[in-house]
């Protein structure tokens, strides 16, 4: 299986719109490849709190049109990062949209664990409240964001709801830029799972974010990591590793709590 993280990086001094076509662009380029994924909150920057409101989209909104031509024109799995969607009740969402390769929306996801505690999109946003998988044909993949990575419980549910491999798209500050890399592979190795981790680069709201786009084995190894910039990290991998490392080191079998 081939997959292709964007690691995007906000320019503050580029328009939504502009950034939007680019990214379609960089989409498309990736014809060939079987999953297509973007960052956290590319359009707006994960931490410009303040453009929130005023870039709010339904979900059927103009990222939406743009991703869903993008994934049919490439012909790939595209999970599409996420953006802040605004639901008919007024209320804010950061909503992460997965298309299939014919562009139908396959899966939406809405953000469980809003990260600012008493400020940002904690207050800003609402909270999502179901887990996600989306079957593809090599592979279930488990759908989180950003925040998702530090609390091991909702990664347990997509196992138990048959995820294979967790994907992560973020916003994530380059000051701890550590935690990043060592949570990805906790998540890969306590769940026996691929991870496609994928940030953002650059400095928005003048926040620099971390970057290190990361893949990561089910035992753990690291199969490729971005640098700092944008780029296109593009790795190729079996999903059949998967049930392989857990039938030879079975440890899920053991839980129980």
């Amino acid at each position: 299986m081939r997959a292709s993280l964007i690691q995007i990086a906000v320019d503050e001094d580029e328009s939504v719109e502009s950034r939007r076509r680019r990214v379609a662009s960089l989409v498309r380029d990736q014809a060939g490849a079987d999953l297509v994924v973007l960052p956290e909150l590319w359009t707006t920057g994960a931490f410009a709190f303040e453009a929130f409101g005023n870039e709010a989209e339904a979900l059927e909104g103009p990222t939406h049109e743009v991703m869903a031509k993008a994934a049919s024109d490439a012909g790939v799995w595209l999970h599409a990062g996420s953006v802040p969607e605004r639901a008919p009740d007024g209320t804010l969402y950061n909503t992460s949209l997965f298309f299939s390769p014919s562009g139908e929306l396959a899966a939406s996801y809405r953000k469980i664990h809003r990260f600012g505690f008493d400020k940002g999109e904690a207050v800003l946003m609402g909270r999502g409240e179901d887990l996600v998988t989306v079957r593809l044909p090599e592979t279930t993949v488990g759908v989180a964001t950003c925040y998702d990575l530090r609390f091991p419980e909702l990664f347990r549910g997509l196992v138990d709801a048959g995820a294979e491999t967790l994907v992560i798209p973020a916003g994530w500050p380059e000051r701890r830029r550590a935690h990043w890399t060592l949570l990805a592979r906790a998540r890969a190795v306590e769940n026996q799972a691929f991870v496609l981790a994928c940030g953002t680069a650059g400095t928005h709201a003048r926040v620099p974010q971390a970057g290190h786009s990361i893949v990561v084995d089910p035992w753990g190894e690291v199969l490729a990591e971005a640098g700092a910039d944008e780029e296109i990290l593009t790795v190729e991998f079996d999903p059949g590793k998967v049930s392989v490392t857990r039938e030879q080191f079975p440890a899920l079998k053991d839980r129980v709590l």
